[in-house]
């Protein structure tokens, strides 16, 4: 009898509740911690991703709706006045200025050229005035040599010069210009395609912010379980499923993305070197087979930025990608405020 009330008056000690209340505060400071450090790392975590998957979504996007289609448009541009030289050189040799429709060949790849550069006006933001001007004048200087003075064999030659000098001038010709068009917006292409350091940085602090989300989560399941006795809480192990999902799928989305933006710009690159054709001041070359070399290289070009708009093509996945992403990153950074803050609100706050 002693000892039973000996072991009561230990229990019910003003010692033995001080340290049973600090204790409590312990634990309850301890979870608030937890509350504060995953609500920081989700929030961070959160924002790293919806900003490194919006750079990706909107890189797909200029590449499909700008970029790609410039780079296109100038190689075919260049192809289709540099066979239009070839092809009037074709009719002057063979002598046909007279035969009705021979000039038609000429006049449809200056047409070409002239349709593409101003479809990608609007999708580019170099100036293209200059080239416009040069084109419009090589086209009257092709059209003078080889139907105005086509009775006038030195008139015919001078013109046929002068459209030559307009288009292969060193620096100045059209040409040169659009030679000097293409390669800054292939430089432009590549770096839209690119990762740049910054978005490298977004998707390294998203996975290292996540890495400690989940280390906390575990943490927090621990203290619950051991210090307050209660069973693993569904909130945060939710919380911990979510966590390792965004972890792997938008990292695995974005890596697949950038995949194809690779190989798009590998793509654009032949685009630009199958369009580097150094035969304008080639004189001991045939001008029939200069023709049917240009007239492939157009085809190849052609079957090329086809395969690109293929693979442009579907970029619905990547759209989809990101309102996943939206929707469980809103989803993480709540269950843990929920999960924790229920607790906390339930065994602490209510009996302060």
């Amino acid at each position: 009898m002693t000892t039973r009330r000996a072991v009561s008056w230990r229990t019910y000690s003003p010692a033995a509740l001080w340290r049973r209340r600090l204790s409590r505060l312990r634990t309850r400071r301890l979870l608030e911690v937890h509350l504060l450090v995953l609500a920081l790392c989700a929030a961070v975590a959160v924002s790293a991703l919806l900003l490194s998957s919006r750079h990706t979504q909107q890189s797909a996007r200029d590449l499909t709706s700008r970029e790609a289609p410039a780079v296109q448009g100038l190689a075919a541009a260049r192809l289709a006045v540099l066979r239009a030289r070839w092809e009037a050189t074709v009719l002057v040799d063979l002598e046909l200025a007279d035969v009705a429709g021979s000039g038609e060949n000429y006049r449809a790849q200056l047409s070409a050229a002239d349709q593409g550069l101003s479809r990608i006006a609007d999708r580019t933001d170099q100036d293209l005035g200059t080239v416009n001007g040069l084109l419009a004048s090589y086209s009257h200087l092709l059209t003078l040599g080889t139907a105005m003075y086509r009775d006038q064999p030195l008139m015919r030659e001078q013109k046929l010069a002068e459209a030559d000098s307009l288009l292969i001038r060193p620096g100045v010709g059209l040409v040169p210009r659009l030679d000097q068009l293409q390669r800054e917006q292939m430089r432009r292409a590549g770096d839209v395609a690119g990762m740049g350091w910054v978005q490298r940085g977004g998707w390294w602090l998203a996975e290292l912010a996540l890495a400690a989300l989940a280390l906390t989560l575990l943490s927090a399941l621990f203290v619950l379980r051991d210090r307050c006795g209660r069973d693993w809480n569904p909130y945060l192990l939710a919380a911990f499923a979510l966590t390792v999902l965004l972890a792997v799928v938008p990292l695995l989305t974005a890596s697949s993305a950038q995949h194809d933006l690779a190989g798009v710009r590998a793509d654009l690159q032949q685009i630009t070197t199958i369009s580097e054709q150094r035969c304008c001041d080639a004189e001991s070359v045939e001008p029939r087979k200069m023709v049917t070399a240009l007239t492939e290289a157009q085809r190849k070009v052609t079957a090329k930025s086809e395969h690109i708009r293929q693979e442009l093509a579907d970029g619905s996945w990547a759209d989809r990608a990101y309102q996943g992403t939206l929707i469980g990153g809103l989803l993480l950074v709540v269950l843990p405020a929920v999960g924790l803050g229920l607790r906390l609100d339930n065994d602490y706050w209510r009996r302060r």
